[in-house]
């Protein structure tokens, strides 16, 4: 039918590439398809045009052939369809897909008729940052579909067996003609399951139930937040005796109240009293250790003498657990110097004859900040006295 030369009847230039092609012709299909226009001749005439030449610029040597020698060298004369070409619907399906299958002419595949496998199935689970450290055992109750106990998945009322639908010939789909296109849809008569039955009074002919399905969840030590377990065969059930689908359990760890996790490392933060930072000493940390003490331990935290506010102590071995390995974290202590409050008249006495007996080298970061503001101080006043004198 095409006569006019296909770049034109593309709206394209002769250099386009493939991925411009096929973008090009997507465009004018969808604006002309004849479903989309009242099936109007006019547009199926022009439909099956863009579809033609698509179909000769799409194939790479067919394109050589054609710029070489324009309509001769497809279809052996001046105009006319050429040979071989394909059906307008298949060329439609093949660059949309399946997706439009229903709506437009496009010869989208039927439905499996033998074992389908179930859908897999997606559970998000919460647990504690513990939990993680350790592992733990976990019941969790999942929606799934079931095969129907009542007809055994048949969709069929108990005592009788389903037919092949009349309509499709069992395909489950159906094609009417419309002019020149033929318009595949899903069967009315069986809804595309390609069998007819006196229906189940459970499933209502779906062979399929939904229930809750309690599973024991092993969550290994070690697991972080986002890290997903597959539980194979734990999805949907699947239908004319396929196999269920896989479950996929999702974990987030709920934030602790002490601990921060950095990979394999945990990160708690102690309160440090002025004196003990001043003079040195101990402290307590809490850390996740070992079931004996129930995952709540103490270690010991050796304070060096004149430790500051944010000061890390680090303690090998006592952070997170490696997933598949056996290596482990460590326990990362940040040092929080608090200063005391509420002082009575004899402490703050105490606290002045110590402060006027401290030196410069007692408190390097004070005096080493002391000397760098008394030299910015000095450059501003200094610039604001020249623009003064000027």
């Amino acid at each position: 039918m095409a006569t006019r030369d296909y770049y034109e009847i593309l709206e394209v230039e002769r250099t386009i590439d493939a991925a411009g092609l096929k973008s090009a012709y997507r465009k004018l299909a969808m604006t002309h398809h004849p479903d989309r226009n009242g099936g109007s001749e006019e547009s199926m005439a022009r439909f099956k045009e863009i579809s033609e030449a698509y179909t000769v610029l799409s194939d790479s040597q067919k394109r050589a052939a054609y710029d070489r020698f324009g309509h001769a060298g497809v279809n052996g004369g001046g105009g006319g369809q050429q040979q071989g070409f394909h059906d307008v619907n298949d060329i439609f399906s093949q660059v949309f897909g399946d997706a439009f299958g229903d709506v437009f002419g496009g010869r989208s595949s039927s439905r499996q008729q033998g074992p389908r496998r179930g859908s897999d199935l997606r559970y998000d689970l919460e647990i504690t940052l513990e939990q993680a450290y350790k592992g733990a055992d976990v019941e969790i109750r999942v929606p799934t579909t079931a095969t129907c106990d009542t007809c055994d998945g048949s969709g069929a009322k108990p005592g009788t067996q389903p037919t092949t639908c009349g309509t499709c010939g069992g395909a489950g789909r159906v094609r009417q003609a419309n002019g020149f296109f033929q318009v595949e849809r899903t069967c009315p008569t069986c809804g595309g399951s390609g069998q007819i039955a006196d229906p189940c009074t459970t499933c209502h002919s779906h062979g399929q139930v939904r229930k809750n399905r309690t599973l024991n969840l092993k969550v290994p030590a070690g697991v972080d937040d986002g890290s997903r377990i597959r539980l194979s065969g734990e999805g949907d059930a699947g239908t004319r005796g396929g196999p269920r689908g896989d479950l996929y359990v999702f974990l987030s760890v709920t934030p602790h109240e002490l601990f921060e996790r950095d990979n394999l490392d945990l990160l708690v933060t102690v309160p440090v009293s002025m004196t003990t930072a001043a003079l040195g000493g101990q402290v307590d940390a809490p850390c996740l250790v070992s079931e004996a003490c129930d995952g709540r331990c103490r270690a010991n935290v050796d304070v060096p003498a004149g430790s500051q506010t944010g000061k890390t102590v680090r303690i090998k071995g006592k952070g997170m657990p490696h997933l598949n390995g056996r290596q482990r974290g460590d326990l990362v202590v940040e040092l929080f110097v608090e200063t005391p409050t509420d002082l009575t008249a004899r402490q703050k006495e105490l606290l002045e004859e110590l402060a006027a007996s401290l030196g410069e080298t007692q408190t390097p970061r004070n005096s080493s900040f002391t000397g760098k503001a008394k030299r910015f101080w000095a450059d501003i006043l200094g610039d604001t006295g020249k623009e003064t004198t000027q």
